[in-house]
């Protein structure tokens, strides 16, 4: 019997969750400090949990705090939902929680006390990263979009047709709907979130069905730009399964494993060695459509190097610190506009926040512009 397990028999083990609430409870007297800290380290207990399939405070290593370090890293870098500055008070709040756990003896020593645990942690430079895509910017990367589909048409560019069909879906699915780049492409850490499928997706009702940010499944509209062009791209694709990804990689290996690991790896190569003239890519093609074998979906880092690449070729120059439209800033576009045209319950539905409060917060620096635009309207 190991250590850990020979703790649980004896006590009954004590799980993250319940460490955590005894700590914010016991420890923290400032409601201040609780009401900042709890979020986080919640959102560590349901990471080791889901991501780690560990539930008892004893069994963690600096492994589990290094895989939490790498999802605050996702969220800054890819996702660009957090700050380097808030990311780095999120693993303090950790590891303050477990240096009380190390006097508490649920552990023995404390696993974020090390390189291992730290290293991936996003470089914290000091400001502040929050974009929203401009109604110019927007407009420019969808009219670029299309017209990149329509070169491809014409074999004007390198780009093959399904792919262009395929990224002018992602930027009108991007820009249209609010939706989490988590909630609609894969994340290799993250085994639940393979991407949005075409089972997921409601013509009829024009609704998507995502693994929300609560890690359940939720349901997300979306306007009719978006069920027009989802709808061409259907046609175009023509899976054979609706089990097929919406939004495919291009990604060579990506696809040859996926059919290794359900045809074999000797078919695999046999196919490649007797295709003749066709491509590879076009051979592993053609047999995820033979044995209705769905390649993955794009990922994450896929999007995000897609959109840096799009707004570079569109000529966009995005204000603020980022280079390239973000997979996040058309989500606070989005909301912005629906805030800021009076409709902040609407924000709130459309963005799927689970209060009012949420979405105030969200926009807090767009209501300060107005009450300093009205300062400006009132003293002219």
């Amino acid at each position: 019997m190991s250590g850990s397990t020979e703790r649980r028999a004896s006590s009954g083990g004590t799980t993250v969750h319940e460490a955590i609430e005894s700590y914010l409870r016991y420890k923290i007297n400032a409601d201040g400090s609780k009401t900042t800290m709890r979020s986080p380290l919640r959102e560590f207990a349901d990471h080791c949990r889901d991501e780690r399939d560990l539930e008892f405070v004893d069994e963690l290593t600096p492994h589990d705090v290094r895989s939490y370090s790498e999802h605050l890293y996702d969220r800054v870098v890819i996702d660009e939902s957090l700050a380097a500055s808030t990311a780095h008070n999120y693993f303090a709040y950790v590891r303050a929680f477990l240096s009380w756990s190390v006097r508490e003896q649920h552990l023995e020593s404390n696993p974020a006390n090390t390189n291992t645990a730290m290293d991936p942690l996003p470089e914290d430079d000091g400001k502040r990263k929050r974009q929203y895509w401009s109604q110019e910017d927007r407009e420019t990367l969808l009219e670029y979009a299309t017209k990149r589909v329509d070169m491809a048409l014409e074999e004007t560019i390198q780009t093959d047709v399904e792919t262009a069909f395929r990224d002018r879906a992602i930027v009108v699915m991007l820009d249209g709907t609010g939706a989490r780049g988590a909630e609609l492409f894969a994340d290799p850490k993250d085994d639940k979130r393979n991407g949005l499928q075409w089972k997921d997706v409601d013509f009829d009702e024009r609704l998507i069905e995502v693994y929300g940010k609560s890690r359940e499944y939720e349901q997300a509209p979306f306007p009719a730009s978006v069920h027009d062009v989802l709808k061409r791209w259907y046609r175009v694709q023509e899976p054979t399964t609706e089990a097929w990804p919406v939004f495919p990689t291009g990604h060579y290996g990506s696809k040859k494993r996926t059919l290794e690991d359900t045809l074999g790896e000797k078919e695999v190569s046999r196919a490649l060695e007797d295709g003749g003239d066709a491509g590879k890519t076009e051979v592993l093609d053609r047999l995820h459509r033979e044995h209705e074998v769905p390649p993955p979906s794009i990922s994450k880092e896929g999007v995000r190097r897609l959109l840096k690449r799009l707004t570079d070729e569109a000529g966009i120059d995005p204000d603020g610190e980022y280079d390239h439209l973000t997979l996040h800033g058309a989500r606070r576009a989005l909301g912005r506009d629906l805030y800021t045209s009076g409709m902040s319950e609407k924000a709130q539905e459309a963005l799927r926040h689970n209060s009012i409060e949420t979405t105030h917060e969200a926009y807090a620096d767009v209501k300060m512009k107005d009450v300093s635009d009205s300062i400006d309207d009132v003293r002219g």
